[in-house]
C-alpha cells in the first residue's frame, strides 16, 4: 500500500490512523531482531494519531501525510525524545527543539513512530558500528548468528524499517550514499535531493558540505510526497538551504511519460572492479530498456571519479575532526568522572563517549590538517573536489548537444547485501571504500540522486540501480525514476 492509498482510507473511513499506528507498534515489537529501532515512541505516536483520526474524522486533514507512520534516523534532533547518533556520547542527550525536515512532516500531520539505529554519528555503511548493537535486513534468508544480511549505512535502521513494513517512510542522511546505499540492500527507494533542498537544521553534523537529509520508501510517488513536505528554504536556521521557493512536485502517470527527447549517460568508470556480473546484467537490461522507449542512450566520461573515494576520505575525516571537537564532556554529552584536570576531564570523556572508528576519523583528520599536511592532503583534496563537480557539469550543461545527456544511469551498490560475517571482517575504511564508490560522488558535486530496486538476485536479494541529475532537476529524476519503478515492478516485502 502506497501513501496515497493509505490517507485515501482515511478519508473514505476504512481505516483510521490509530489503528494503523497500534499495528504499526505491534509490528515493530515483533521484529525487534531486526534492531531497525533505537527507541519507539509510543506514547507520542498515539497522541498524534489520535490527533489525526479526529481531524479525519471531521473531513480537515492537514495533507496527504496526515496520518502516515514514519521514522526518523536517530541523528536528527526530536524535541523531548533522546538523539544519540547511535553513541556513548550522546546516550542521555535529549535536544531541545525539532529538526526542520521533521518539525515539517510533524506539522502536516506524520506520525512519529520512533528513532532509527545507525552507525556510530553515521560514520560506517552497514550500520555494524551502533552501541545498540546491528540492523539485519528483513530480506535476510537466516537472522541467526552471523549468516544475516547488513542493512547497508548508515541509515540502516531507516531502510530496514521501511523495507518491513514498520512505517511508510523514514528520514536518513546522506554525506557519501548512506540514504541510497541501506535502500539498495534493503529494496526500497532511497533519495538524495540537490543539496541544500532540504534544510540542515537539527541534522547533527557529519561533513557539512555534503551532508543531506536523506529520504527513504517503498515507492517514488511516496518519496514524492514526503520530499514535498520536508523541502524549501529554512534561511534562518540553516543558511546553507537555496533560497529559492520550492516548487511542489507532481509525477505524471506513468503512460504521459514520453522519453523520446530524454538523453542517458552510462559513466565507464562506473563499470569498476568488483562490480559483481547480476549488477552489471540489471544495469545493461534498464540501459537496454530505456533506449527501447525511445530514449537516447551512450556512454559518457567522469575522469575524476576514481580519485572521489580518496577525496571523500581525506575531506571526511578533516571535517569529523572539527565537528567532534564539540564533544568535550562540558556542556552537554557524555562526562567522565575522572576530574582531576580540565584536560583530564576532555581526554577521558572522549575515549569513553567515541568508538575506534570515531577515534580513528578525529586522529587523521587532525593529522591532515596540520599546518605541515594542510597544502598536500586537505587543500589538493578541495581542488580535486572541485574537478570531480566540473565532470557533472561537463555532461549536465557543457558538452556540445549530442553528447551533453539528462540523467546519468550507474549501479547503486557493486553487489548484493553482503552477509555480516564477511563485512564485518573488513575495516571500516575498506567497507565504506567498496560500498560507497558509485554513489559518494554525487555528494561531492550537490546533485540529486535515487537508488530504486530493480529485480531480485539468484541469492533472492534486492538488486537496485542509481539515477543521477543536474542540481534542482529533481521533476525530471524522480520521473523517470518512477517510469522505470513501473516497468520492472519490483515487488517490496508486504
Amino acid at each position: 500500500m502506497q501513501i496515497l492509498q493509505l490517507t485515501s482510507g482515511y478519508t473514505k473511513g476504512q481505516l483510521t490512523p490509530q489503528t494503523v499506528v497500534e499495528h504499526a507498534l505491534e509490528d515493530a515489537v515483533k521484529l525487534q531482531t531486526l534492531n531497525a529501532f533505537i527507541r519507539l515512541t509510543p506514547e507520542q505516536a498515539r497522541q498524534q494519531a489520535k490527533e489525526a483520526t479526529d481531524r479525519y474524522a471531521k473531513q480537515q486533514a492537514k495533507s496527504n501525510l496526515d496520518g502516515v507512520t514514519i521514522a526518523i534516523k536517530d541523528n536528527f534532533c526530536t524535541a523531548n525524545v533522546p538523539t544519540t547518533c547511535a553513541s556513548r556520547m550522546l546516550e542521555n542527550f535529549v535536544p531541545p527543539y525539532d529538526a526542520t525536515v521533521y518539525a515539517r512532516l510533524r506539522q502536516v500531520g506524520a506520525v512519529l513512530l520512533g528513532k532509527t539505529n545507525m552507525d556510530q554519528f553515521g560514520m560506517g555503511a552497514g550500520t555494524v558500528d551502533s552501541i545498540y548493537g546491528p540492523t539485519k535486513n528483513i530480506w535476510s534468508a537466516d537472522l541467526s548468528q552471523d549468516n544475516w544480511r547488513i542493512a547497508g549505512g548508515s541509515s540502516g535502521g531507516s531502510a530496514s524499517a521501511v523495507a518491513a513494513g514498520l512505517c511508510f517512510a523514514a528520514i536518513g542522511s546522506d554525506t557519501g550514499g548512506s540514504t541510497r546505499n541501506p535502500a539498495s540492500y534493503c529494496g526500497v527507494v532511497g533519495f538524495k535531493p540537490t543539496y541544500g533542498l532540504c534544510s540542515r537544521h537539527g541534522l547533527i553534523p557529519l561533513v557539512n558540505s555534503m551532508d543531506v537529509p536523506g529520504i527513504l520508501t517503498r515507492s517514488v510517488s511516496d518519496c514524492v510526497e514526503v520530499l514535498n513536505a520536508v523541502a524549501g528554504p529554512d534561511a534562518g536556521p540553516d543558511s546553507t538551504t537555496i533560497r529559492k521557493t520550492y516548487k511542489k512536485l507532481t509525477l505524471p502517470e506513468v503512460d504521459q511519460i514520453n522519453l523520446r527527447t530524454l538523453r542517458i549517460g552510462i559513466p565507464k568508470e562506473y563499470h569498476c572492479e568488483g562490480l559483481s556480473a547480476e549488477v552489471l546484467e540489471t544495469w545493461t537490461k534498464i540501459a537496454d530498456l530505456l533506449e527501447t522507449a525511445g530514449a537516447k542512450v551512450h556512454q559518457v566520461s567522469l575522469p575524476n571519479t576514481a580519485a572521489s573515494i580518496f577525496v571523500y576520505s581525506i575531506l571526511n575525516q578533516c571535517e569529523v575532526a572539527s565537528n567532534m571537537a564539540r564533544y568535550d564532556g562540558i556542556e552537554y554529552g557524555h562526562r567522565a568522572n575522572d576530574e582531576r584536570s580540565t584536560e583530564q576531564l576532555y581526554a577521558q570523556s572522549r575515549a569513553e563517549g567515541f568508538n575506534n572508528v570515531v577515534k580513528t576519523r578525529i586522529l587523521t583528520g587532525n593529522f591532515l590538517l596540520l599546518r605541515k599536511n594542510y597544502d598536500d592532503y586537505f587543500e589538493k583534496a578541495l581542488r580535486v573536489r572541485r574537478l570531480i563537480a566540473e565532470d557533472f557539469i561537463k555532461v549536465f550543461e557543457t558538452s556540445t548537444e549530442t553528447d551533453r545527456v539528462d540523467i546519468l544511469l550507474t549501479p547503486t551498490t557493486l553487489t548484493d547485501a553482503p552477509l555480516y560475517k564477511d563485512f564485518s571482517s573488513l575495516t571500516n575504511r575498506d567497507q565504506c571504500a567498496v560500498q560507497d564508490f558509485c554513489t559518494q560522488p554525487a555528494n561531492m558535486a550537490g546533485v540529486p540522486a535515487v537508488s530504486i530496486p530493480v529485480r531480485l538476485s539468484k541469492a533472492g536479494l534486492p538488486l537496485s540501480l542509481q539515477l543521477m541529475s543536474n542540481n534542482l532537476n529533481e521533476q525530471l529524476l524522480l520521473t523517470v525514476a518512477h517510469w522505470i519503478e513501473a516497468q520492472v515492478g519490483f515487488d517490496c516485502l508486504q
